[in-house]
């Protein structure tokens, strides 16, 4: 029993690790992307929690298309190229968060705020 409880004790502390790790390279990529810093950190926190690991990875290859500069200018920029992703929940979840923590909402929320 002692051992059960230690074994899920550790696996809850790695999986604590792992998101920290995921939340912090996706808030590394929204302000490489033009997104504030804090408006990063709070789509960052909202997305890792949203989305799955292969769904953040879509958003690695982001790149500029004919005509973009190389960098995001804004939010605005980059939501524009989240949308060539192709997917409806990765989009849905990144336009969300970017408008909750933009305005605050999510932040006064605590983060809640679906």
């Amino acid at each position: 029993m002692t051992r059960a409880l230690l074994v899920a004790g550790a696996a809850l502390l790695l999986t604590g690790c792992i998101d920290r790790i995921a939340e912090s390279r996706v808030e590394s990529a929204l302000v490489k992307n033009g997104v504030g810093d804090g408006t990063a950190s709070c789509m960052a926190a909202r997305m890792v929690d949203r989305l799955t690991i292969d769904q953040l990875r879509k958003l690695q290859g982001l790149a500029p298309q004919n005509g973009e500069a190389r960098r995001p200018t804004g939010v605005r920029d980059f939501l524009a190229r989240v949308r060539r992703v192709g997917d409806a929940e990765v989009i849905a979840v990144t336009g969300s968060s970017a408008a909750l923590c933009a305005s605050g909402i999510a932040r006064e929320a605590g983060g809640g705020v679906a």
